[in-house]
């Protein structure tokens, strides 16, 4: 991967994104793109939008997006002995949070703090098979008693878990947040390629960064009546089946470093799919498919059901454990993403093609 590419990766995955506190994380997708667009704005909402002009007018309204707010925690209480609860934002594992380290954004900064667990020697054999509740969990940051906690720390306040960019082998790399900031880098990565390549397209394109997509699909609703495009393709998360304890059958043989995902079912433009299929194939670009019988749970769906109807695509990325700290990706499989969705702008020519017949 390019180098500057990979530095701006790693600095939006470590800035922090829950849904409702995206803005440290947009500043570092804001800065990255100004050079690769003619327009670049944020809304009342936060979602930040970049355009590209086409060439000519009257052209169709193309909008990319990856949605840049991750799960995480929020403080709700803190007790008389200085420790916090919490609760979930987006979908997040009980299983996985006790003894983890977690980062509390503070008006006056980072405070770090553990989430506690009581030892298993001192547990009965139930509780032992039991996962401890979210709202029963709690973090620790050191302090004595809630008065000195309360100088540190406000209710409300975004927590974020302690995780790292990691190398492991190969192209594949480990860090929290890739869901969905792979999305929000290949929408980045679209950006620069088209600008690049100086071709003008023959569409007006909108790469967006969306967010509140993990608590209801919300920046994506509100930026697409915004943009109000003629064709869309979000880019998401997808659940990779190469992993030892994940069934096939679930979601299709989808692995890391074998290209993107094309979705296809009743939230996919069928014309849209096929464009982006031609355009895999005439540029040897690998891909993988998976079925989505319903709406999916991507801002593909609202997208869809904006205003008149817009013609939507989904390209997904191979994901390995989905809403955990250690969300691993193939670096291959975000550049592949981008490539295909440049060489599937440039087959674009009129928004009358993607009417079903």
């Amino acid at each position: 991967m390019r180098k500057e590419s990979l530095k701006f990766l790693e600095k939006l995955l470590d800035a922090p994104s829950p849904s409702g506190y995206e803005q440290p994380a947009q500043r570092v997708f804001r800065e990255y793109v100004a050079p690769f667009c003619d327009e670049l704005t944020t809304d009342v909402m936060g979602n930040v939008f970049a355009s590209i002009k086409g060439k000519g007018k009257d052209l169709p309204r193309v909008m990319v997006v990856g949605h840049t707010d991750e799960i995480g925690l929020q403080v709700k209480y803190i007790d008389d002995k200085g420790f916090l609860f919490f609760a979930a934002v987006g979908g997040v594992d009980a299983h996985l949070t006790p003894g983890k380290r977690v980062n509390i954004h503070t008006s006056n900064g980072v405070l770090p703090g553990v989430i506690g667990k009581k030892p298993i020697h001192l547990m009965d054999n139930k509780d032992r098979e039991t996962v401890v509740k979210l709202e029963s969990q709690y973090i620790d940051i050191g302090a004595k008693d809630k008065k000195e906690a309360q100088k540190l720390v406000r209710v409300g306040d975004a927590v974020t878990f302690d995780s790292t960019f990691t190398r492991l082998h190969g192209d594949i790399v480990s860090s929290r947040g890739f869901d969905d900031k792979a999305g929000c880098f290949v929408v980045a990565e679209v950006l620069r390629l088209v600008k690049a390549s100086g071709k003008k397209l023959n569409v007006d394109l909108y790469g967006v960064s969306s967010v509140q997509e993990e608590i209801g699909l919300r920046g994506g609703t509100t930026s697409c009546y915004t943009v109000n495009p003629d064709l869309g393709i979000c880019v998401e998360v997808d659940f990779a089946t190469d992993q030892p304890d994940v069934e096939k059958k679930h979601n299709g043989e989808v692995a890391l470093g074998k290209g993107p995902v094309l979705a296809r079912g009743a939230n996919i433009n069928p014309r849209l799919f096929d464009l982006l299929c031609t355009a895999a194939d005439d540029a040897k670009i690998a891909i993988q498919h998976t079925a989505s019988p319903r709406a999916t749970g991507t801002d593909a769906n609202v997208m869809q059901i904006s205003r008149g109807g817009v013609a939507t695509a989904l390209v997904k990325i191979p994901l390995r454990y989905m809403h955990t700290p250690i969300e691993t990706v193939s670096l291959n499989d975000l550049e592949e993403a981008a490539k295909l969705i440049v060489a599937t702008l440039e087959r674009i020519r009129s928004k009358e093609e993607f009417i079903p017949a």
